[in-house]
């Protein structure tokens, strides 16, 4: 993604949050990626299935684009919450493909449109259903970020990776005692603001 511009900020700000997400499975077991680690069930894999089904259909359907891409998840008689998980028969070599293609049609929608062009999601309020292209790429940077901050702390609670990307952690530095030291020094914090 090359380019300068309102519409290339935005396609760099949302590739960023597709990466981050990714780059959290990384060197993973199946069981980690997919095992429920909150208790909603939040789980690394399921969040990029739903994310990567989020992209097909805010710039596929919304803007007359169809991908032609299955998306089982969503049908009517679909067991609720299906686009959260992945099932034992769909390998993450399958959702990440998925995500891929969701990437590949998203970014045709991007180039053959205008941030200005109208668009339609068929599942919001008709009082807010007609959109543009920009208003849904901020509105899925938003949802990307939001689940790449779910994948962050469901990868720290399983092996205590952390950071914002693989060439960037974003953390302050401090070494393992000096976590665990900050750590305490919040929990007394917290402790006396609560009157203990």
């Amino acid at each position: 993604m090359t380019g300068s511009g309102f519409k290339a900020d935005l396609q760099r700000y949302l590739q960023a949050g597709r990466d981050a997400l990714l780059w959290k499975m990384e060197g993973l077991s199946e069981y980690d990626i997919r095992r429920p680690v909150m208790p909603t069930s939040t789980n690394l894999l399921g969040l990029v299935k739903h994310v990567a089904s989020l992209e097909f259909v805010y710039f596929g359907d919304t803007f007359g684009r169809p991908s032609g891409e299955a998306l089982p998840w969503f049908d009517d008689d679909a067991e609720l919450n299906a686009d959260m998980w992945a099932t034992a028969d769909e390998s993450r070599d399958q959702i990440i493909g998925l995500y891929h293609r969701a990437w590949a049609h998203s970014d045709a929608t991007f180039e053959a449109l205008e941030l200005d062009a109208a668009g339609r999601v068929a599942h919001w309020p008709d009082e807010r259903s007609a959109v543009t292209l920009h208003q849904i790429l901020v509105h899925v940077i938003a949802e990307t970020s939001r689940h790449a901050g779910h994948a962050d702390i469901v990868r720290e609670l399983i092996d205590g990776t952390v950071g914002m990307r693989v060439d960037t952690d974003n953390m302050a530095p401090g070494d393992k005692a000096w976590w665990e030291g900050y750590r305490d020094r919040l929990e007394r914090a917290a402790r006396e603001a609560d009157g203990g």
